[in-house]
């Protein structure tokens, strides 16, 4: 065996999608590996609550090891499942969420089989990218890691995304110096694509002319600039930039939060829609542009709650042009939750918070008499522990829907229906 490698064999897989193991006494995370396989691997750094460790050697294979769809698996940190068979993957994300669950007492919660989208849905990508003397890489950052891996495919992301890469990558080429770094947030929409570039400094008259040609030869929708944290900047619009929400046209503004992909946001849209039933005044907390307070005011009069201006202002004019029924506030709901007296003025409540969840929001609908809660998360933990306060509270968690739209990542989003115990 290699110098410094020790033999283990794989128990289960961790919250990461790394093959955990055990060796004296010392818990292993091991990325690229499967449940049963034995592997010669060389621990590393410390990692958590064990140590990193890379493969030398797999000696044996899991009869759920299939082979991964892009030639990057294994240097990209965009995917660290693509080695697991589907109906495996599928399983293991569904257990994520009951094991949760069960951390909070709530092990009984009917879990619905995953809907996992397909491969190239997703819409929305984030690419990094770095200045080199011989050009410039643009990619995904490597797993554990910030060197970038310079994209030749991506089976997960749009086609139409893939095929900007190459002349995004000669825009970088000249937009950064050799080690300077950048983003190009891509975002498919309904109009074509919106891109954001996220370089430091502001781009000059010339480069901003070069930019508007490389906005009418790639055809894209719009093309904007932002320092890191700053306000964004459109340098080229060339129509109107739009989405549609189950049919209903909402305004897009430059790099506003949007599902990850068309399926995933279609199955989230329809969940939240059953799960509100036939609630005539809802409230949707988190609310964003619109990606589930303009479906539902095709239903019922829907007050819309969301802490980002430019998010407000979007959804607010949205709704005007479809003469849609929401009535759109600016709130920081974790600064400044409802309390249950506001509550109480609706029928449903919908929320889809960030990933550290909604607990503030639970504890109001917890002591409030709201009938119908529905929960939208991308963080099982987070919201199991409010599920936790929303069941104490009178609440009965019907089930949960798991819906994949992070393709071979270790994310999952879920939506959970809540009703209000009879008492």
């Amino acid at each position: 065996m290699t110098t410094g490698a020790v033999e283990v064999v794989v128990d289960r897989l961790g919250a990461a999608g790394d093959g955990i193991a055990e060796h004296t006494g010392q818990r292993l995370f091991i990325p690229g590996v499967l449940p049963g396989e034995r592997v010669a691997v060389r621990p590393g750094a410390a990692r958590g609550d064990g140590r990193a460790a890379a493969v030398v050697r797999r000696l044996s294979n899991a009869e759920t090891r299939t082979t991964p769809a892009c030639r990057h698996f294994g240097r990209c940190g965009g995917c660290a499942l693509q080695h697991l068979a589907p109906a495996a993957y599928a399983a293991w994300k569904r257990a994520t969420i009951i094991e949760a669950l069960s951390r909070h007492g709530l092990a009984e919660t009917t879990v619905a089989d995953v809907l996992v989208v397909p491969p190239g849905d997703r819409r929305r990508a984030v690419f990094s990218a770095v200045g080199r003397k011989e050009g410039a890489a643009i990619g995904f950052a490597e797993a554990q890691a910030h060197a970038i891996v310079d994209l030749a495919e991506c089976p997960v992301t749009a086609p139409a995304l893939v095929r900007l890469l190459p002349a995004l990558k000669a825009a970088f080429a000249w937009l950064l110096g050799s080690g300077e770094r950048g983003q190009a947030i891509a975002t498919l929409t309904s109009s074509g694509v919106d891109l954001v570039l996220e370089i430091g400094p502001a781009p000059d008259l010339a480069a901003r002319e070069r930019l508007a040609r490389l906005a009418t030869e790639a055809d894209i929708a719009r093309l904007s600039w932002r320092k890191p944290g700053r306000t964004v900047e459109v340098l080229v619009q060339r129509r109107p930039v739009q989405v549609h929400f189950d049919g209903v046209p909402a305004v897009f503004p430059p790099a506003a939060f949007l599902q990850a992909s068309l399926a995933g946001e279609a199955a989230l849209i329809a969940e939240v829609l059953a799960g509100v039933g036939n609630a005539t005044k809802v409230l949707d907390l988190y609310a964003g542009i619109g990606t589930f307070s303009l479906p539902l005011s095709q239903r019922a009069g829907v007050t819309a709650l969301e802490g980002d201006a430019e998010a407000v202002r979007a959804l607010a004019a949205s709704a005007a042009a479809a003469r849609a029924a929401v009535l759109v506030e600016r709130r920081d709901l974790a600064r400044d939750p409802p309390d249950p007296s506001m509550l109480d003025r609706f029928e449903a409540v919908v929320f889809d918070p960030p990933r550290a969840g909604a607990r503030a929001v639970a504890e109001a609908l917890a002591a409030s008499s709201v009938a119908t809660a529905v929960a939208v998360s991308c963080n099982p933990q987070t919201f199991a522990r409010d599920a936790r306060i929303l069941v104490d509270g009178g609440f009965r968690l019907l089930r949960v829907r798991p819906i994949d739209q992070f393709l071979w990542s270790p994310h999952v989003e879920l939506v959970a229906h809540f009703r209000r115990e009879a008492s």
